[in-house]
């Protein structure tokens, strides 16, 4: 039987123990705590960033892939083609040029920009009315240095949105000092940018594109062999621009007056796929010499594509000269297109 002392005892060492168990157990969670605090905690799960696969789109007026951007607008530029103007500047990244007869049987172009923006262009030389009709064609940017009294009429009265260096010779564009006046005016990419956004022209909108072949219609075309085509736009050899076909690259090259037509800065030459010449009834209208040129009534025209030569109508619809075969209108190989306007189209020959 439990005496009193020993029940007494009993209680007592319980009470110890019990003591003894919240000790310990206060240690542990002080313990526990202190190890939480020092713990470095767990950073949350990190996403993985998703690769975006660039998205493509195609060029309106070279039907070539480039990186989707904003759609802009074209920009026309008139470009000098004296002796004492070459080589040019930006040629080489034109979607399109027209070459056409100026006055005193010296042609001049009319470059159209729009999948590339040169640094530089130049020489920029004076507005015909003509270069301005082409240029409403893409409802492009018009720009020139100088103009005909016809242009001025036209440029004054608002028919297009344009920069002239004759308000801004000087600023928006520059006299460079490797060249004599008047074939020494330039002008940046930059400058045509910024002399828009002065201006307040909407830049935004995207040309209508042309129409281009596959790859495979572009490996069946049939016509008569046209490696070496010539184009004369009067006696004067100066003006008689000839063209390479290079079957290894697929490209033509271009030359006038024998020497091949390249990039000032760089000697890059220009690389063209699609060559067509209208033949267009030309004009003198003044004492000056400056031409009139029917654009509007349609005519006979080349195509010359990958080596190959075919006869074919040309027609103006809504400002572009497109060339027709039997009523159907020819596509283009994609790439860069270079437009001759012509009096005759005796003055042009082809073959191997």
């Amino acid at each position: 039987m439990v005496g009193r002392k020993n029940l007494i005892f009993l209680g007592d060492g319980i009470l110890r123990l019990t003591k003894l168990a919240c000790v310990v157990l206060a240690t542990l969670v002080l313990f526990a705590s202190a190890c939480s605090k020092n713990e470095t905690p767990e950073e949350p799960d990190k996403k993985p960033v998703k690769e975006e696969t660039p998205v493509k789109a195609t060029a309106p007026l070279t039907g070539v892939e480039t990186k989707i951007a904003p759609p802009e607008r074209a920009v026309a530029v008139t470009i000098n083609n004296h002796p004492d103007a070459r080589p040019q500047s930006g040629l080489s990244q034109a979607d399109v040029v027209y070459e056409v007869l100026a006055e005193g049987k010296v042609t001049r172009f009319l470059a159209i920009f729009q999948s590339e923006k040169p640094e530089s262009i130049g020489p920029v030389r004076s507005a015909r009315q003509y270069f301005i009709d082409l240029s409403q064609g893409y409802d492009a940017l018009f720009i020139a240095h100088g103009y005909s009294p016809e242009a001025k009429q036209a440029l004054k009265s608002g028919a297009i949105d344009n920069i002239n260096g004759i308000q801004h010779d000087g600023t928006l564009f520059k006299r460079v000092d490797f060249r004599q006046a008047p074939h020494n005016s330039y002008i940046t990419f930059k400058n045509i940018e910024k002399g828009a956004e002065d201006a307040g022209y909407e830049m935004d909108e995207a040309p209508k594109p042309l129409s281009f072949l596959t790859d495979e219609e572009a490996g069946n075309l049939s016509g008569d062999a046209a490696a070496n085509v010539k184009v004369a736009y009067s006696q004067d050899a100066t003006f008689i621009a000839e063209y390479h076909y290079d079957a290894e690259d697929e490209k033509y090259t271009r030359s006038s007056g024998g020497a091949e037509t390249v990039e000032y800065d760089n000697d890059k030459p220009v690389l063209l796929d699609n060559i067509i010449v209208i033949e267009a009834a030309h004009t003198t209208k003044d004492s000056e010499g400056r031409l009139g040129i029917n654009l509007d009534s349609g005519g006979k025209a080349y195509v010359f594509q990958k080596g190959i030569a075919q006869e074919a109508e040309w027609k103006n619809e809504d400002g572009r000269i497109f060339p027709y075969i039997n009523g159907e209108p020819i596509k283009l190989v994609p790439g860069k297109t270079w437009i001759n306007i012509v009096p005759e189209l005796t003055m042009v020959s082809f073959g191997e």
